[in-house]
């Protein structure tokens, strides 16, 4: 799941440097292929956190039944 989100921050920031949005690098501000290489990257962060959610969900056990206990008479 850290993979994911740190994945898909660095994609928002390479799409905002590419549209010139962020100008702290001279290399990457106002280059449009910045805007592509950081959408496929915001992408597989955000696959990566909806896969990491549902094997999470999923290697969850449920609680298990209560069983009702005999009662001595």
């Amino acid at each position: 799941m850290i993979l994911g989100v740190i994945l898909l921050l660095m994609g928002v920031v390479f799409a905002l440097q590419g549209a010139d949005v962020i100008t702290n690098s001279p290399l990457m501000s106002g280059n449009s292929t910045y805007i592509y290489v950081g959408a496929v990257v915001a992408i597989i962060g955000l696959a990566l956190l909806a896969w990491s959610s549902r094997m999470g969900r999923a290697a969850t056990p449920s609680a298990p039944a209560v069983q009702p206990q005999p009662t001595a008479v």
